[in-house]
């Protein structure tokens, strides 16, 4: 429930339907406009509509400009109506930014849209999720997949870099052995050089020996790095093929294609919006008519027609006759027509607004199916865009790479060659033969343990890299889980609003048909049901009625009463109300039209309602308003 305000309300109208100039307060609570059809009340109700966001209103026939605003909790906030070429626009600060909610299921005049959805058995599942975004809920669900997609692809790299450590640290633990190996090796042949020269002399290499395991120094250098480039050839040899793989796999888009693509969503947008526009033009004309008819006693300039007195010179029989008129002034050309002939017209506008509101959905449906193809085509080009350009970079170091493997073969034999007459010459002038293959020896260690602690060095390197990105999984895998869970819940969320939204109304229609005791009337309720042969789900009213007997049996909703029906659009509005929260930021429930209710139920109605809005306002004829409670704010002239 809301919070209860505590200040009066003050709502100040001019040239808002039927209404020259009215200031209205109330308080907080219950307040009943009581008075006689064609009194304003429900222009009054209008007007407040419109202070409160809602464009569900109309200026006065002959005015080209209106005003409304609504004093509430120290803040004022205005709407101003102006005719401009036929139609009529809305300016200012209401209390809503986006009234549509409100609209469905806080402003329950007669042309509330969910209570003719009852009335004319209309799709019941489209008026409740009206209010969801479902684009909005379907972008967040690519968005999050796309993310998805993302954390699959690192913890799939991240995966086969874990595999990786592992084998390096095989490989770690096997070269720190063969450099255990090594350094023992050449502790042994440092033995053995000083044994040969013998255990006081200093090593005296000679020049061409320094020489020898210098360039065999090199020699090593250089083969490290040569294996090193060639495995790196290797891999990109590996991914270039994979990539050109995927780019074959990847169909070619034609950007003329995207173009027309363009230029037809473009094209439906447009049409959508004419759609939208006639729409709302019918739905204001459909909602004067009603008005207009309304107790057939209003013109379009909203002039109330009251029977004249003698002292107006009028004629008791004129009076009467007056009175049984089923006549009205027509707002397009000023002549009396027939009530019957408007409320005809009415009908047809009724099923001229339906059709256009179904071509409207067929539009959606397309405009959909045009976004998801362009979205497709979109996805692919960007993709082989950039696989073509990680294919060019793999392109532009494997030939980087190779010619690096050339100029390294080409020092490698170089030094080969050199190694071998830096040999001969240590040969042929080393007077002691086993002291220069003792050197040798001791040459060809150091040369090994510097390459093991060289390879032992890359490989702790890579560990610590693999070990760095390896940090990261467990938040990746948490972030996967968190999307895990929303994508359900954003999957789910309109069926779960579907079946709240079920639900509230079922629970609420029980506790009002039990409230107001329709006697006959047993049961009134929603089925969901979902198609497997299709994606939109269907709630089905259902009626079960009761004899006199206790037996009971289903019946049509098409046989319901009038009464029976306003009850039903009622609640269904209620329900709407509770499940999407509306007194979380509608603090008003309006009510008019419940002529089709006994004033004992109505007085029951109101009470029930009580206890979800700081304030409602009922619009109700003076013998109704006589049941609800005594201690109501009562409003008798506007």
């Amino acid at each position: 429930m809301s919070s209860q305000q505590n200040t009066t309300a003050a709502v100040n109208v001019e040239n808002i339907g039927g209404i020259d100039s009215t200031t209205v307060e109330f308080t907080p609570g219950v307040t009943v406009l009581a008075g006689r059809n064609a009194t304003n009340r429900t222009s009054f109700l209008q007007a407040l509509m419109a202070a409160l966001g809602s464009e569900r209103a109309s200026l006065k026939g002959d005015a080209d400009q209106g005003t409304v605003t609504l004093d509430l909790d120290d803040e004022t906030y205005t709407r101003d109506l102006t005719r401009t070429n036929g139609s009529v626009a809305f300016t200012g600060d209401p209390y809503l930014e986006d009234p549509q909610v409100a609209d469905l299921f806080a402003f329950l005049l007669e042309s509330n849209p969910a209570r003719r959805a009852v009335v004319r058995d209309e799709d019941l599942r489209e008026l409740i999720l009206r209010p969801v975004d479902v684009d909005e809920i379907e972008a967040r669900i690519s968005q999050l997949q796309a993310e998805k997609r993302d954390i699959d692809n690192q913890l799939s790299e991240l995966s086969a870099a874990s595999r990786e450590r592992d084998s390096l640290e095989e490989e770690y633990a096997r070269v720190t052995n063969q450099l255990e190996a090594a350094e023992a090796n050449l502790e042994s042949a440092r033995k053995s050089l000083q044994e040969a020269q013998g255990s006081d002399s200093e090593s005296t290499e000679s020049e061409q020996l320094d020489a020898l395991r210098a360039t065999q120094s090199q020699l090593e250098d250089v083969s490290y790095d040569l294996e090193t480039e060639q495995e790196s050839v290797h891999s990109l040899e590996k991914e270039q093929a994979e990539l050109e793989a995927k780019l074959d796999e990847l169909s070619t888009v034609d950007e003329d294609e995207l173009d027309e693509l363009a230029g037809q969503i473009e094209q439906i947008r447009g049409r959508k919006r004419e759609l939208d526009e006639i729409v709302s033009q019918l739905q204001t004309v459909i909602q004067f008519n009603e008005q207009l008819t309304e107790g057939g006693m209003t013109d379009l300039f909203g002039e109330e027609s009251t029977p004249q007195t003698e002292a107006d010179g009028g004629a008791i029989t004129d009076q009467l006759l007056a009175d049984q008129s089923n006549d009205v002034t027509c707002w397009t050309c000023g002549s009396q027509v027939e009530i019957e002939q408007i409320e005809s017209t009415v009908s047809r506008l009724q099923d001229l607004r339906q059709e256009k509101v179904e071509r409207r959905n067929e539009l959606n449906r397309e405009l959909e199916e045009l976004k998801a193809q362009r979205k497709e085509y979109t996805s692919t080009r960007d993709e082989r865009a950039d696989l073509e350009r990680a294919l060019e970079t793999t392109e532009v170091e494997l030939a980087d790479r190779t010619d690096r493997i050339a100029e390294l073969e080409a020092r490698h034999d170089e030094l080969l060659e050199e190694i071998e007459n830096l040999e001969s010459a240590v040969e042929a002038d080393e007077d002691d033969e086993d002291l220069l293959a003792v050197q040798k020896e001791l040459t060809q260690a150091e040369l090994e343990r510097d390459r093991l602690e060289r390879k032992r060095d890359v490989l702790a390197d890579d560990i610590a890299d693999l070990e760095s990105q390896l940090d990261e999984r467990d938040q990746f895998e948490a972030r996967r889980e968190e999307i895990n869970a929303e994508l359900e819940d954003l999957r789910t969320r309109i069926e779960r609003l579907e079946r709240e939204a079920i639900a509230a109304f079922n629970e609420h229609m029980e506790t009002v048909l039990d409230l107001l005791d329709y006697g006959n009337l047993a049961r009134i309720w929603l089925e969901y049901r979902h198609p497997e042969t299709s994606d939109e789900a269907t709630f089905d009213l259902h009626v079960t009625r009761q004899t006199d007997d206790g037996t009971t049996y289903e019946d049509s909703v098409a046989h319901l009463s009038e009464s029976e029906r306003e009850v039903t659009g009622l609640v269904l509005a209620l329900a709407g109300y509770l499940v999407h929260e509306v007194h979380e930021e509608m603090p008003f429930i309006l009510l008019d039209s419940l002529e089709a209710i006994d004033s004992e139920r109505i007085a029951q109605l109101v009470e029930y309602l009580e206890q979800y809005a700081s304030y409602i306002v009922v619009a109700l004829l003076p013998e109704d308003a006589t049941a609800l409670d005594d201690d109501y704010q009562r409003i008798a002239e506007i």
